[in-house]
């Protein structure tokens, strides 16, 4: 069964929170990125708990979406 709670990129990268942090005060690109994730994130989380309805292909987009906004966002926090 999948956690109805939507995961924050310092659930995600708990690593790196003092980082995220940073680069949210000081860095607009990555606040942008930041802000579509969270964004997103909170979307398909209405999804999974039933808020929303959409079909499973706009769903596995929004996923892919999600998955390539926390790549781009976890090459920014390592780098």
């Amino acid at each position: 069964m999948m956690s109805h709670v939507p995961h924050e990129l310092r659930d995600d990268f708990p690593e790196f929170e003092d980082r995220i942090h940073a680069l949210k005060e000081d860095d607009a690109h990555f606040r942008n990125l930041s802000e579509k994730y969270h964004t997103l994130n909170r979307e398909i989380h209405r999804i999974e708990v039933g808020e929303e309805h959409v079909s499973q292909f706009q769903e596995e987009d929004l996923r892919k979406q999600r998955m390539r906004l926390k790549d781009e966002i976890y090459g920014m926090l390592k780098a």
